[in-house]
């Protein structure tokens, strides 16, 4: 009896004993998944052009955008011309004549022709703040920095016949990115992320895909970007050429002074 006792005490004891090394191992394990997430992400970034990106004060792209419907081709082909800012500020030319000027500031959405100013409506307004809140550049600037963000890696996988290695971040506010970086550049090959649709309540998920990199002014761009709206695609832009910290046209993001200004 006092032998079964004494056995009994010693795998208590063992079994105590083994419990915060398990405990400590089980720890260990999503910090380092959240180390190696980060690590890529800061790959990326330094592929990108690593603080000199950060410090950028505008983007300029020209290019061609290709409209599309339930995946296929709409024949819709048009110029545009974008300035964008890290804070999220876009101003969007469309045509030859730059005779149409769209202007994103904050949650604000307006739109000036020769017909004078008016707002955008709703779902281009919805689906432009979606996007620019869940972007690479919104990742990089606000997510990485913010201690209440999970960082995982979701280890390696293909894009578009890319190796690519997939990283998922989640904000406080439990809305996640997920970020596709090109296993030897690193640079950025999607970016995806999901929200409710405010009509049928169910999981719509939007993608947009970089591809064709040109440096310009020692930074990597993307000539290419697709967007996907539930797998199909919903437009293609290619860009002719880009600029990094260029003078913004005039009156800037002042959509008022931009209506004033187009000859009616």
């Amino acid at each position: 009896m006092k032998k079964l006792a004494i056995l009994t005490l010693l795998l208590f004891a063992a079994c105590y004993a083994a419990t915060p090394a398990s405990v400590a191992q089980t720890q260990q394990i999503p910090g380092a998944n959240a180390t190696k997430a980060k690590a890529e992400l800061e790959a990326m970034l330094q592929a990108m052009g690593g603080q000199r990106w950060l410090a950028l004060q505008n983007t300029f792209y020209h290019g061609r955008v290709s409209g599309f419907y339930q995946g296929k081709p709409t024949g819709e082909i048009e110029d545009y011309f974008e300035w964008i800012t890290p804070s999220g500020q876009a101003r969007i030319e469309y045509g030859k004549k730059h005779d149409d000027v769209e202007i994103f500031t904050g949650s604000d959405c307006f739109e000036a022709t020769y017909l004078g100013k008016r707002k955008l409506p709703s779902d281009i307004c919805d689906d432009f703040i979606r996007r620019r809140d869940h972007s690479i550049n919104v990742a990089l600037h606000v997510w990485m920095n913010d201690p209440n963000t999970l960082f995982i890696d979701d280890g390696q996988t293909l894009s578009e016949r890319h190796l690519t290695d997939q990283v998922t971040l989640i904000s406080a506010n439990d809305e996640s990115i997920v970020i596709q970086m090109d296993a030897q550049t690193h640079l950025p090959r999607s970016c995806t992320f999901q929200y409710r649709d405010p009509v049928y309540h169910d999981k719509d998920t939007d993608r947009e895909e970089y591809d064709n990199y040109h440096l310009i002014e020692g930074f990597p761009t993307a000539f290419s970007i697709t967007r996907f709206h539930n797998g199909d695609i919903v437009s293609q832009r290619y860009l002719y050429n880009a600029g990094y910290n260029v003078k913004l046209p005039p009156n800037g993001f002042d959509i008022d002074a931009i209506a004033a200004h187009i000859k009616k």
